[in-house]
């Protein structure tokens, strides 16, 4: 079992019942599902920066990844509906409790003049994102396998209602937010 799985069990399921006050077991809020999404604005010229992307967050997940495609066609960016632009990761599960750990332990104290994240990054419904500008921060990527670094976003969704109760949530798990 994960560390942070095991943690939300055991110590946070509790610290939050107490500092919201909920009646029911069921009212506490819980991770259900991280999202893993890269586009790719470099792909109408090189069809193989595609490949690339999908195989890092092949590595960088542990899932395979599922290519995206340009929903309208756009004459100023040479984008033509269909073609595909990015790639998108839904972890649940165990799964997505290893990449959060990961995440939070290994991957972001790795990021250069790391200073914690944005506390207002939520949404107004409980639900976080943060981008990541480099992959390499993983130590799972081979540096010279990829030769040009690329970005990506991560989604934490929870079922909270009001961001408050989320990001308390997700500071008792371990994620670093700016003070």
């Amino acid at each position: 079992m994960s560390q942070i799985l095991d943690l939300y069990k055991k110590e946070i399921r509790k610290k939050l019942g107490e500092d919201f006050g909920y009646k029911n077991v069921m009212e506490i809020p819980k991770i259900k599902a991280v999202v893993v999404n890269a586009g790719v604005g470099r792909s109408s010229k090189d069809s193989k920066e595609l490949t690339d992307v999908i195989e890092g967050l092949k590595i960088i997940t542990g899932q395979a990844p599922v290519k995206t495609t340009a929903k309208k066609s756009i004459a100023g960016f040479k984008l033509r509906e269909g073609m595909d632009i990015g790639a998108r990761v839904t972890l649940r599960g165990e799964r997505m409790y290893e990449f959060l750990d990961r995440l939070i332990n290994i991957a972001l104290p790795r990021v250069r003049d790391f200073r914690g994240l944005k506390p207002g990054a939520f949404d107004g419904k409980g639900n976080y994102s943060l981008g990541i500008k480099d992959q390499t921060i993983f130590p799972e990527v081979p540096y010279d396998k990829f030769p040009h670094p690329f970005s990506f976003q991560v989604n934490v969704l929870t079922s909270a209602k009001t961001d408050d109760e989320a990001r308390a949530m997700l500071s008792y798990m371990g994620f670093p937010f700016k003070k």
